[in-house]
């Protein structure tokens, strides 16, 4: 059972991330001063410069461990891990600066804590994705298993067991399933029903289980005090899988209200004040010089939609912005003037009659959107969010399609998840709000530079813009 090898792997980890610390230290000494092409003398005596590892290798395994390095991370991917080896570095390097700069230490090698950092990142990367595959492949042979036993049968507990079944590599052995209303002998993906939730306590006290997994139906939570008792008082890790998926949908947090635990529907991460201060001042710099860069094509475009169409240059259309408020977008105008009743019936189709020989252009390679960086100047929009929609079409949509006002708990956007995944124009509307609310809920500033560079190789050539 591997309750009783845990301890073990973890003085394991301790122990290798210490000689992986020492050893980038070392490497990182020689090739600042030891190496046969170094001239430069040290400011410090070698005696000196070793002298610091009595700190750094229990200071950086101290770091590990508070970025949760140490945890079990069978079913947790690797790039998360390097992140928090990368974080744990940054932090590390600051405070060693730091601490030399408090006890005046001014002849240490600034350099060689640069050369450090970036040695131990890659060594203590390599270091435990060798360990993680090792384990991984004693797992893949039975060994350092986990045995489990699931309370409850729902679709979430149906949910595990195929994450489960489709990563034999995490060491996870389900031994069966016990439930009050589906018959015993029932499989799925050859997980038995081994009879009701009574059974509990005569096979709790055999003590030959790791980890109960309480995954009951919601029309069984009232079972769920008496069930967590049972397992607190075995002294088995108990993990709870709640089956509310069907009623949110996203991915919901629990924050602490002065020792209530309260369940958040939606993860919203611009709904963070400093989140929603970094993406406002980015789209901000963001807009300044797009509009600075894109002024000769903005002027070129002006005048040719002036010249080669009667009416006016720019087009303002109402749509639906944050908190549901609308607001007047700037396009150039790309089709022939129109009346409004006429204006707001419908989608702009392929081969589309209203559309210039110019606004054609411009369409296809979405120049006609660019005055929507004074929107996004004017904080009516941002550089990336989900696209905004039409008075009309929004009061549709929200009642025909779920979840379709999340979008607007966000500024929408000059582009977007769903646009640079092809959904522009006349597309699934669904899929589209899907790809809005994955965007929503795993916000960051580096996702948005990511989608801006895609739009660059996919949007501005899209099949789907007309």
């Amino acid at each position: 059972m591997i309750k009783n090898n845990q301890k073990y792997f973890n003085q394991l980890h301790l122990i290798l991330d210490g000689i992986v610390v020492a050893g980038s230290y070392l490497l990182a000494w020689y090739f600042k001063f030891g190496a046969p092409w170094v001239e430069e003398v040290p400011g410090l005596t070698t005696e000196q410069y070793m002298m610091a590892l009595w700190f750094i290798v229990p200071g950086y395994v101290l770091l590990y461990y508070m970025m949760n390095l140490y945890t079990p991370k069978r079913a947790t991917l690797r790039r998360y891990e390097i992140i928090n080896i990368i974080q744990a570095n940054i932090v590390g390097m600051i405070g060693f600066v730091v601490i030399l700069y408090i006890i005046k230490m001014i002849h240490f090698s600034r350099m060689l804590i640069l050369i450090f950092f970036g040695i131990n990142v890659v060594l203590t990367t390599i270091s435990r994705s060798l360990l993680r595959s090792v384990l991984e492949y004693f797992r893949r042979k039975g060994y350092n298993i986990k045995y489990i036993l699931m309370v409850g049968y729902s679709r979430a507990g149906e949910e595990y067991i195929n994450r489960v079944s489709n990563n034999p590599q995490w060491g996870y052995v389900i031994r069966g399933i016990l439930d009050d209303h589906v018959p015993a002998g029932t499989l799925y993906r050859g997980i038995k029903v081994l009879g009701t939730i009574d059974n509990l306590e005569i096979i709790l006290p055999e003590n030959k289980l790791d980890e109960i997994d309480i995954s009951l139906a919601l029309g069984d939570y009232d079972k769920l005090e008496k069930i967590v008792s049972m397992c607190e008082k075995s002294g088995v890790h108990t993990k709870f899988i709640p089956d509310y998926n069907s009623l949110f949908p996203a991915n919901p947090y629990t924050e602490d209200v002065l020792g209530l635990s309260v369940v958040n529907i939606r993860n919203v991460p611009l709904a963070d004040p400093f989140n929603k201060g970094v993406k406002r001042l980015f789209d901000l710099l963001f807009s300044i010089i797009a509009i600075i860069l894109t002024s000769p094509v903005m002027l070129v475009t002006a005048l040719a939609v002036k010249f080669t169409s009667p009416g006016p240059v720019m087009f303002k259309q109402e749509r639906v912005g944050l908190h549901n408020k609308p607001f007047m977008m700037y396009k150039f105008r790309s089709m022939v003037v129109q009346k409004k009743e006429n204006e707001s019936k419908g989608w702009t189709t392929r081969d589309d009659p209203r559309v210039t020989k110019v606004g054609h252009f411009i369409r296809k390679y979405s120049i006609d959107e660019l005055p929507q960086f004074f929107n996004i100047l004017k904080g009516d929009m941002s550089v990336v969010g989900p696209r905004p929609e039409r008075p009309q079409f929004v009061e549709k949509f929200k009642e025909e399609i779920p979840r379709y006002m999340v979008k607007h708990q966000v500024r929408p956007g000059l582009t977007g998840w769903a646009q640079i995944n092809g959904y522009r124009g006349d597309t699934s509307i669904k899929r589209r709000v899907e790809h809005d609310i994955y965007y929503i809920e795993n916000w960051n500033l580096w996702f948005d530079i990511k989608i801006i560079l895609l739009t660059v190789f996919r949007v501005f050539i899209d099949k789907n813009a007309y």
